[in-house]
């Protein structure tokens, strides 16, 4: 990835929440591969994966928890892996029926 390298700008409605200028492509690349897989189209996911290395995706799809389970889904299968692997499949509560 060149050093200079950021998000397109016809992205930021993908961002309503931050600052696209304020994102580091490093150093914010589990969330900006989640948010892009989770609300992104065709051609963010064609960014994403000339953006990240195919090994990249697949880590943030494995420690993302905020993948929506239609996009888990998808990355499960797409990547071969297997629900233990996936944060976002993990358990919400460790006491069945107990309300939080």
């Amino acid at each position: 990835m060149a050093s200079n390298q950021t998000i397109p700008n016809e992205f930021k409605s993908f961002f309503w929440d931050v600052d696209i200028t304020e994102l580091d492509l490093r150093q914010h690349q589990i969330f900006i591969i989640e948010r892009l897989l989770n609300e992104g189209d065709q051609r963010t996911l064609r960014w994403v994966f000339e953006t990240y290395t195919e090994d990249e995706i697949k880590e943030a799809v494995c420690i993302s928890r905020g993948l929506s389970l239609k996009t888990a889904r998808y990355w499960q299968y797409f990547f071969n892996l297997k629900e233990g692997e996936m944060r976002c499949f993990g358990t919400y509560s460790m006491m069945p029926g107990k309300i939080f």
